[in-house]
């Protein structure tokens, strides 16, 4: 898998060029819920840099998850095109969650490749989508179809930045459900990062998860699909945003194991018997112990070129 760093794009108008030259154009989507705190620089940097300066990205979409404070107001204010995910394809119904967003922007985006940009980030520059599209419009790797950001998370905490704190899911989880079941996904550096480009050919053959699994199906999809060599990975230096707590941090893990066993054994890595649920159970302390039981949203939506009715798998 060929590795990248940001900064090998840095001259946008050879970038420019050579995307002239192939006739591709570029989405870049930002999936939404209460980002108000962040999402205008994001907007703002994106269009002021890489659209007004140099056109090198033809269209900036905010698909938005029902946020309750100014999210919408401030991404619109900035520049960006904006849409509420239950308005998109209404005959499809709607789910809360990232992946649902993601597959909803296919409806609405219009670019042959897809840069998808988280919209929390706190310390956002132009590189993060200049480093993502490139290896995607590099003559010398012409198979690359999907490119994945990686960089140092550092965790924030109140004594200030823990340096390897960050990807917690990643670590924890992914990576050693990789090294037993698919050890050539353990090359990605930071498997669950909300950051990545796909060519719209590629990203029309993938299913989506509506919640948190929607990047593991991915690069596991993708692999199936076309083999390592599809692959790229872009260092963006560094990556700031607001940490999850360890609730949340549980409920992601238990929808991307979910989905990750159910993958394991369609590609014949495992056999199960009654291990799907739609809810995990969860046990916290305040004053006293307390018993959660938060539900999942499991569902997945098919592949954006094999949808026939409003259905879900």
């Amino acid at each position: 898998m060929k590795h990248y760093h940001h900064q090998q794009f840095s001259d946008l108008s050879a970038l420019l060029a050579r995307k002239q030259a192939l006739g591709e154009s570029i989405s870049v989507v930002i999936p939404t819920l209460n980002e108000e705190a962040t999402v205008g620089d994001i907007v703002a940097t994106i269009r002021r840099e890489l659209m007004e300066q140099v056109g090198l990205v033809d269209e900036i979409l905010v698909i938005d998850s029902g946020s309750h404070d100014r999210t919408c107001e401030i991404a619109r204010a900035a520049g960006a095109r904006v849409f509420s995910a239950a308005d998109i394809a209404p005959e499809w119904g709607n789910h809360p969650g990232k992946g649902e967003n993601l597959w909803k922007s296919q409806f609405v985006a219009q670019g042959s490749i897809f840069c998808f940009i988280d919209g929390d980030i706190l310390d956002f520059h132009s590189g993060f989508v200049s480093g993502l599209v490139g290896p995607l419009l590099d003559a010398e790797h012409p198979h690359t179809q999907y490119v994945k950001a990686f960089y140092r998370r550092p965790l924030l905490s109140t004594d200030g930045p823990v340096q390897q704190g960050g990807g917690r899911v990643s670590e924890i989880l992914m990576r050693p459900l990789f090294s037993l079941f698919y050890p050539q996904l353990c090359e990605f550096i930071q498997p669950l990062a909300g950051e990545y480009a796909v060519r719209r050919s590629l990203l029309e053959r993938l299913s989506f998860p509506s919640g948190y699994a929607v990047e593991t199906t991915h690069l596991i999809d993708t692999l199936q699909l076309c083999g390592m060599e599809a692959f790229a990975q872009c260092d963006l230096d560094c990556r700031h945003h607001r940490n999850r707590d360890l609730a949340d941090l549980g409920e992601m893990s238990c929808a991307i194991l979910q989905v990750f066993l159910a993958r394991a054994e369609r590609d014949g890595l495992l056999a199960l018997r009654n291990v799907s649920a739609d809810y995990i159970r969860q046990l916290w302390v305040d004053q006293e112990w307390e018993r959660q039981k938060k539900n999942l949203d499991v569902s997945e939506r098919p592949a954006y070129a094999t949808r026939q009715h409003p259905h879900l798998f």
